[in-house]
């Protein structure tokens, strides 16, 4: 249902918030390493949070990601819209053209009721509360964690 950018995108975005304790900005490459991602397709997704007013950057030696608002402002929903688009939560699922109450498919009646669901939980999710869960139930946001 996520591409898999935007996995990536809420898995980092939950990394930062998770680890950023002080820390000005997030080095690029220790989030590469500790998420496995590729850290080319890590630093195109990050600029396009960063483009979305969601992260902010710095270059240099010292330099990295960090988030652009507090953890308890940016929501699992706006990530989401930043990277695939506000498409999972207008569109039908079937990908047909003016899908809606007059003009229904098949699935229409359940996908709406479902995205509309799905839309309210995303935008009930925010960094903070999701990361006091990966720091404390040790929730996963990689294949794994070792500890730090």
């Amino acid at each position: 249902m996520l591409s898999k950018a935007c996995n990536y995108a809420i898995r980092a975005a939950l990394y930062i918030a998770s680890h950023q304790d002080g820390r000005n900005y997030i080095p690029i490459r220790e989030m590469s390493e500790k998420l496995e991602i590729s850290f080319h397709f890590l630093t195109k997704i990050l600029q396009v949070l960063t483009q979305n007013g969601i992260m902010v950057s710095f270059r240099g030696p010292h330099g990295g990601v960090a988030l652009a608002r507090e953890p308890k402002d940016i929501t699992v929903k706006d990530i989401v819209v930043a990277i695939d688009g506000p498409t999972l939560f207008e569109s039908c699922i079937l990908g047909l053209e003016g899908c809606g109450q007059s003009n229904p498919c098949p699935l229409h009646e359940e996908w709406s009721a479902l995205r509309d669901r799905l839309a309210k939980m995303f935008e009930n999710m925010d960094l903070e509360t999701l990361s006091k869960g990966v720091q404390a139930k040790d929730f996963r946001i990689a294949n794994f964690l070792d500890s730090e």
